[in-house]
């Protein structure tokens, strides 16, 4: 061969040889899809409202039954009733994270979908203490859903929309929680609420709270609809493919479906793979294992106040609270949802992708502690209203303490929906493989069950021995605020031993390969 043809050759080759594209690859981000994320939302609004309809009428609820020996005690018995759902739930949130790796996350949210909407409605019925604890253990049972729709939600996502769509969950919880919040103060006791509407109905005055759980009880028998007709499975079950399928089959790139394609497809090749779930110990790495302590003091911090907010809101303010009735302590719950949804959908996922998760982490907890230091301090201005009733500078200063009110609530919310979110990332960045992800969520969904069941007996014992007793600040009713706090900074200290590994899906990253000297020894 002449030399010029070998020129032509090599001229040829380099014209069909591809063209490495210059700078930095952009990957789109793969849409959203909403025909499997909708029904889980559906399913997911079902708990948070169930669970915290009856925040804003516990105190007067439990001051019905007649069972305390002064208004001082309340927290006492409703720290028990905290306590009871936690146990409960404690005891089996593990069990449904594992049957949803083995029977598939479908049946086991339906199933919990069927327990919170009886259990819901008996709740309305109760007219002792002893059968709300009850009931509120059976709630328990059955509160499993939240780990096992971590583990679908990141079954149908990829890398470059994960952030979206897993802060769907924890938005869909802050606005169940602040629609149940809602719903218990406007509706409970209706007949003195309401007595245009329901004055003439004996059912709702012998049962002044039944409406309201059985309004939460509606929302639970939607999502059970939906679930049940429109909600796909997400975990595919390991098969071994066949040589035809193995030939054809093509690895998909992120960012190439439409919104109308599921996002199993794309993942198929990965889940189908026969993976054998880790062992307890290989999962439990150091890493793991600090992560999971700073979550459980981070929700036991953020429970004792939750816990402790209705309670302080609905107390005396002589005796540090705000003195606020069911109706606007349900309305000062239920307005954060109006900056949820912008955080959760638009601030949130802006700042995890340019910062990551660690960072959004950091900023969850550094917000929620000016609005712990601050809180105890509303019941100075709500005394101060007490007293001068029929002073005209009510209106001001009362306006003055719900703009106040609303400001420190707004930090609250942020603080959670930051740390939340963020946490929930981590965990299941941290899964080494999908296999695993149903055992990191409700392992994390343990430690945290964990804490709410000290969390609420601790808080209530100390709100009421601080009230009860004329100690100096910080011993005083500022004292379960300022413990929080404390440990709110304790949490956000350790962050900063927390590496940026945590930022990736590490189920999705290309796993190391032992040499082949190594696999012959």
């Amino acid at each position: 061969m002449s030399r010029s043809d070998d020129a032509r050759d090599s001229a040829r080759s380099q014209q069909d040889a591809p063209v490495e594209p210059e700078g930095p690859v952009v990957v789109k981000e793969t849409p959203l899809p909403w025909k499997q994320i909708a029904p889980l939302v559906a399913m997911r609004l079902a708990e948070p409202i169930n669970l915290n309809l009856i925040l804003p009428f516990m105190y007067k609820m439990i001051e019905g039954f007649d069972i305390a020996d002064s208004p001082k005690d309340i927290s006492h018995y409703s720290s028990i009733l905290y306590m009871s759902f936690s146990i409960s739930q404690t005891l089996t949130i593990m069990h449904w994270g594992r049957l949803s790796d083995r029977i598939g996350r479908r049946p086991v949210l339906i199933a919990g979908l069927i327990g919170i909407l009886v259990v819901s409605v008996l709740f309305g019925f109760t007219k002792s203490f002893a059968m709300a604890v009850v009931v509120r253990m059976a709630t328990g049972v059955f509160a499993g859903n939240g780990a096992v729709m971590k583990s679908a939600m990141a079954e149908i996502a990829d890398d470059t929309n994960r952030s979206r769509m897993m802060a769907l969950l924890p938005l869909t919880w802050n606005v169940g929680t602040m629609v149940g919040s809602g719903i218990g103060g406007v509706f409970s006791n209706p007949a003195t609420q309401f007595p245009g509407l329901f004055g003439n109905f004996k059912l709702f005055i012998y049962f002044p709270y039944l409406l309201p759980c059985l309004m939460g009880s509606t929302v639970a028998a939607f999502g059970l609809l939906v679930g049940l007709f429109n909600f796909k499975e997400t975990l595919i079950k390991p098969t071994q493919p066949t040589h035809e399928e193995a030939v054809s089959e093509q690895p998909a790139v992120a960012g190439s479906s439409t919104e109308g394609t599921p996002l199993l497809a794309q993942s198929a090749a990965v889940s189908a793979a026969p993976v054998k779930q880790s062992s307890m110990k290989s999962l439990m790495t150091p890493l793991v294992t600090r992560v999971m302590i700073t979550n459980a003091i981070m929700c036991f911090a953020y429970n004792m106040c939750d816990q402790l907010y209705p309670i302080f809101a609905a107390t005396d303010p002589r005796d540090g609270g705000l003195g606020l009735d069911p109706r606007s302590i349900g309305l000062s719950l239920g307005i954060e949802g109006i900056v949820v949804v912008y955080l959760q959908l638009v601030v949130y996922p802006r700042l995890e992708r340019k910062f990551g998760v660690l960072y959004c982490y950091r900023r969850g907890l550094s917000f929620a502690i000016p609005y712990l230091v601050c809180m105890p301090f509303l019941s100075i201005i709500a005394a101060h209203l007490q007293t001068s009733a029929s002073s005209f500078s009510m209106t001001y200063e009362y306006i003055g303490m719900w703009v106040i009110l609303m400001s420190l609530m707004t930090m609250r919310i942020t603080s959670n929906v930051m740390a939340y979110t963020s946490i929930n990332m981590m965990i299941t960045n941290m899964a080494p493989t999908r296999a695993d992800l149903g055992f990191m969520n409700g392992t994390q969904q343990l430690a945290m069950s964990v804490m709410r069941i000290f969390a609420p007996a601790i808080s209530g014992i100390l709100w009421s021995w601080s009230i009860k007793h004329s100690l100096p600040f910080p011993f005083n009713s500022h004292f379960v605020w300022m413990l929080s706090a404390t440990l709110v900074s304790i949490v956000l200290w350790q962050s900063y031993f927390i590496p940026d590994s945590v930022n990736k899906f590490a189920a999705d990253q290309p796993k190391p390969i032992a040499s082949t000297d190594e696999s012959e020894d």
